[in-house]
């Protein structure tokens, strides 16, 4: 395998970064990170696909990692833009047909590009621990955390941070729990260091309060859907499952549905289990 490759490219004239694993292999996967999270997360799962032949582009979306920040935050911090991001992605990269895996936001950002403008290029969708609406508390505690950074004398300091706000993505090794704080720190100009994103991004849940609500763009995805909740998540609740199983892919045996246990919102697509799983759903 090897090693992947750092990558800027122009979409709607803001500057995206990304990972591209494999970048020779024909076969493509898109795999998308959560809110306030950076495409970095994406290491193990791509590192895993990229060994069994698949090329995957793991982006920072915009105001996140190393990704510009919006200077429309209102209007260019939400799904539909993020969507419009991902077209331009993909049709600079020159792919017709591709997977996509995304975690939370990067989930609803699957759902609305396979119902709209990449219908029929996504062929099959994964979706980490995010469904057709949010369960209230979840969206609490995200704006809670995500829209106030927080501020360290330490890397080591933000490293117990993380560990202490990310304890749901279930299990992480000492040096998983190490890359995740480096692939996500910034230093402030008083020498202090913070989380790699925006805290803009958080007025998405102001200015769009319906972004979530993804009812209609489900119902009108054709591709195969793995639909992966953690067990004890409270972000996507067993009730939206099985409203889930009731329409769009569920209706016809295109939505499978895997709880995760040990963890909470969202996996962390780091251990065994998850990856294969994930693997062998791409490959059917």
């Amino acid at each position: 395998m090897t090693q992947p490759s750092s990558n800027y490219l122009r979409c709607e004239g803001r500057e995206l970064h990304y990972m591209d694993w494999n970048a020779s292999s024909g076969r493509t996967a898109i795999a998308w990170h959560g809110l306030a999270r950076t495409g970095r997360d994406m290491d193990e799962l791509a590192a895993h696909l990229s060994a069994n032949g698949y090329r995957v582009i793991c982006p920072d979306t915009i105001g996140r990692g190393l990704s510009q920040w919006s200077p429309d935050p209102v209007h260019e911090y939400c799904l539909s833009f993020y969507a419009k991001l991902a077209l331009s992605l993909a049709d600079q990269l020159g792919l017709s047909h591709f997977d996509w895996v995304g975690t939370s936001m990067g989930g609803a950002i699957g759902m609305v590009c396979a119902a709209g403008p990449l219908k029929g290029r996504i062929t099959r969708l994964v979706l980490n621990d995010i469904g057709t609406e949010l369960a209230e508390a979840a969206e609490q505690r995200i704006r809670g955390y995500a829209g106030k950074l927080p501020a360290f004398d330490t890397v080591s300091e933000l490293e117990t941070y993380f560990r202490t706000i990310y304890k749901p993505y279930g299990w992480l090794s000492d040096a998983q729990w190490r890359r995740l704080t480096e692939t996500s720190v910034r230093r402030l100009p008083d020498g202090r260091v913070t989380p790699h994103y925006d805290p803009a991004m958080a007025g998405q849940f102001i200015h769009h309060p319906d972004d979530y609500k993804l009812h209609e763009e489900y119902a009108r995805i054709e591709a195969p859907v793995l639909l992966l909740r953690g067990e004890s998540s409270d972000l996507l609740l067993p009730e939206t499952v099985a409203a889930m199983r009731q329409t769009g892919p569920g209706l016809n045996g295109r939505l499978q549905v895997i709880e995760v246990p040990g963890c909470g919102h969202a996996p962390a697509l780091n251990v065994p289990d998850q990856l294969g799983a994930v693997l062998k759903f791409l490959r059917a």
